[in-house]
């Protein structure tokens, strides 16, 4: 049952995701919001196919256990592709609300995203083995949330309440992923049953790109 199920929603969320993306590069103007969105959802979608496609193969052939490598390879491209999923984020933040010169916040958005990929990089990871370091994996995940606490910060400044309709709710949708996302990051390994939160946590990401699609400053 969990093969099915687990696989089916894969599909869906793949599909979904990329299928957005790919239209909102294809509908906007070049360096338009639209496209930027489209790019990120692609980006999304792509790096997470990494690691949910070898683990529903996994599910249907043997078990997770039996293909620990090529899940833990698929773990190492998602962390790079949503690191870099949320520096896209940023640029797009600044360009819709005209933010320019502020030298301090790309370098500290720089500097977290830099730091993250440097971690995910290390040998000490383990990511090819059944049981990779949890230290290591708290580790590379700080600056991952640090850099997702400043997004929140960032776009509920700019958008909560009325100011910005259609990204109203762009840091609650932040918010809900990585508040479903750590859990999974500290406790997956002792608790299984934890590991269900990344199915919210996935849809929270499907919110933000959903929130790209219905934006109506797609010529922007």
């Amino acid at each position: 049952m969990q093969a099915i199920m687990e696989t089916l929603f894969d599909i869906w969320y793949l599909t979904t995701v990329i299928t957005l993306g790919v239209l909102m590069i294809r509908q906007g103007p070049s360096g338009s919001l639209r496209r930027g969105f489209g790019t990120m959802a692609v980006v999304l979608g792509c790096g997470d196919a990494f690691h949910l496609l070898p683990r529903a193969w996994a599910l249907w052939n043997g078990g997770l256990e039996a293909h620990a490598a090529s899940l833990g390879f698929g773990k190492l491209v998602t962390s790079v592709t949503m690191t870099i999923f949320y520096l896209l984020l940023y640029v797009l933040w600044k360009k819709r609300y005209n933010v320019r010169d502020n030298r301090t916040l790309d370098a500290a958005v720089g500097l977290l995203a830099g730091v993250r990929v440097l971690l995910c990089l290390f040998p000490q990871n383990q990511w090819l083995s059944p049981h990779p370091s949890l230290a290591w994996g708290i580790g590379r995940n700080i600056p991952f949330a640090l850099l997702g606490i400043l997004m929140i910060v960032l776009f509920y400044r700019k958008a909560a309440g009325d100011r910005d309709p259609a990204m109203k709710w762009m840091w609650l949708a932040i918010s809900l992923s990585f508040g479903f996302y750590l859990p999974v990051v500290l406790w997956s390994d002792a608790f299984p049953l934890v590991g269900t939160l990344m199915i919210p946590k996935t849809l929270a990401y499907v919110w933000i790109v959903w929130m790209g699609w219905k934006d109506g400053k797609e010529g922007i």
